[in-house]
C-alpha cells in the first residue's frame, strides 16, 4: 500500500525501492530511489553524508543495519500518507533525470554457475571432451574481469577486435573485428561491506557483505574468445564491455524470491555447504531489436550467490566497496531458456526470426538488446528488477 498515484506500467513499485545516481540538467549526481514514475532525491531525507555524493558507494560501505534502517525510513516515507509533504517536493520526475554508473566498481568478478549453459558452451567449444570441466561440480568456476570496463544501461557498445578463425577450426587466424559478438544474461551482486585480507567470508555472512543485485549484460566476442581461452580462460573476449543496470535492488526486496538451490553431487566442500536458501527466482527476458527471443530462469543456477562469496574469498582474498560478481550466463532448457546467442542459435546454425522478417546469428552493428528480470513480491505479486540495454556500434 502507498499513497503514491502509482501506474501498472510504473517500472518500480513502493515495495522494491532500488537505489541508483541521478542528475538533472546538468547538475550534480546524487542518490536517488526510484519509485513509481519518479526518482527520490535521498539526501535531504536521508543524509547529505550518505547521499549527496555520486556514487553509493559511501552508503555501501555503511554496512547492513544502516541499509535496513534506510530502507525501513523509506518504506515508511511512501507508505504512511503522513509523511506526503515531506516527500513529495523531493521527488523528481523519472523523464528528467539522467542516470550514471550507480557506484565505483572496486572489483570485477564473472562466475560460471548454470549448469545448463556450462554443459552447452563445452559441447560447442570441446566436442571430443567431456561437456563439463572436471572442476565444474565442486566449486564455482570464475574469472576475473575488468571493473574499468563496466558501464551503465544504455552506453553504446564497440565491436571488438582481436585475433580469430574467421573461417572456423582450422583455418587461418586473422586479426579484424569480432565477427560473433553475443550476450550474456546474468545476476550480478554488489558488495557494500569490505573484509580483511587473509580472512574468509563464510556462506552465512553473504547478507552482511552483499548490499544488493543489478542486471548484467557481460558482452562476449565468441570468435576471440574460442581463440584465446585455451588454457587460461577468458580474456581479451570478455573484457570490452560490461553492462549493467542503472538501478540497484537491495537484497531485502527480494525476499519473496528466495528458494532452495537444487541439490548437488557430489557433495560440496564444507565451505560452500548452504547455511541458508539463497537460489533465487528470478525470471530474465531477453529482448533483440524489439523482439522477446529467450526467457531465462535463474532459479536454475547450479551455485547460489553466496556460495560464490564464499569460494571467492576462501584463499584470503579480501572484498572491497563496490566489489561487483555476476552469476555467468544464465540458461534453461533451449531454445527458449538460452541466456545468450551462442546458445540460441546453436553457434550460428540455427538463425534467429525477428519481428521485422530480419534473421540472426549473432549480433550486427546497430542491434539493441534489452535485459529484464522481474522476482515473486509480496502478496503473490512479482516485481519489476529493472532492465539493461545497450547498442553496438562499428568497430573503432
Amino acid at each position: 500500500m502507498t499513497w503514491l498515484a502509482l501506474r501498472d506500467d510504473d517500472p518500480f513499485d513502493a515495495w522494491t525501492l532500488p537505489y541508483g545516481v541521478f542528475s538533472v540538467a546538468g547538475g550534480p549526481p546524487r542518490v536517488g530511489v526510484a519509485v513509481g514514475s519518479w526518482v527520490l532525491d535521498l539526501a535531504p531525507l536521508a543524509g547529505a553524508d550518505l547521499f549527496a555524493h555520486p556514487t553509493l558507494n559511501p552508503f555501501l560501505a555503511a554496512g547492513r543495519p544502516v541499509w535496513d534502517a534506510v530502507r525501513a525510513r523509506l518504506l515508511s516515507l511512501v507508505t504512511d500518507p503522513r509523511h506526503r509533504d515531506l516527500v513529495t517536493p523531493r521527488l523528481v520526475p523519472a523523464s528528467d533525470v539522467t542516470l550514471r554508473l550507480p557506484f565505483e566498481v572496486a572489483d570485477y568478478v564473472d562466475f560460471y554457475a548454470s549448469q545448463t549453459h556450462a554443459e552447452n558452451v563445452g559441447r560447442l567449444f570441446r566436442p571430443d571432451n567431456p561437456a563439463l570441466p572436471a572442476a565444474w561440480r565442486q566449486l564455482p568456476i570464475g574469472y576475473h574481469g575488468r571493473a574499468g570496463t563496466v558501464v551503465v544501461s544504455g552506453t553504446p557498445v564497440a565491436r571488438p577486435s582481436g585475433l580469430r578463425r574467421a573461417g572456423g577450426p582450422g583455418s587461418p587466424v586473422e586479426f579484424g573485428p569480432s565477427l560473433r559478438l553475443d550476450i550474456e544474461a546474468e545476476a550480478g551482486f554488489v558488495v557494500g561491506t569490505p573484509s580483511v585480507l587473509g580472512s574468509r567470508v563464510p556462506v552465512g555472512a553473504f547478507e552482511d557483505h552483499v548490499f544488493g543485485m543489478v542486471l548484467v549484460n557481460d558482452w562476449s566476442a565468441r570468435d576471440v574468445q574460442a581463440f584465446e581461452y585455451v588454457p587460461l580462460g577468458p580474456f581479451l573476449g570478455k573484457s570490452f564491455a560490461t553492462s549493467v543496470s542503472a538501478w540497484v535492488v537491495p537484497l531485502a526486496a527480494l525476499e519473496h524470491a528466495r528458494v532452495p538451490p537444487p541439490s548437488r553431487s557430489p557433495a560440496v566442500a564444507s565451505y560452500l555447504r548452504d547455511a541458508e536458501p539463497w537460489g533465487l527466482d528470478l525470471s530474465f527476458e531477453v529482448e533483440w531489436n524489439g523482439t522477446v527471443v529467450s526467457r531465462p530462469p535463474l532459479s536454475s543456477l547450479y551455485w547460489t550467490p553466496a556460495q560464490m562469496l564464499a569460494h571467492l574469498t576462501v584463499n584470503g582474498a579480501s572484498l572491497r566497496t563496490g566489489d561487483l560478481y555476476a552469476s555467468g550466463t544464465i540458461s534453461g532448457p533451449r531454445p527458449g531458456g538460452s541466456g545468450c546467442f551462442l546458445e540460441l542459435t546453436w553457434n550460428g546454425a540455427e538463425p534467429v526470426t525477428l519481428a521485422d522478417g530480419s534473421s540472426r546469428t549473432f549480433l550486427e552493428d546497430g542491434d539493441t538488446v534489452t535485459i529484464r528480470a522481474t522476482a515473486p513480491g509480496p502478496a503473490g505479486g512479482r516485481i519489476a528488477l529493472g532492465e539493461v540495454t545497450g547498442t553496438v556500434h562499428p568497430s573503432p
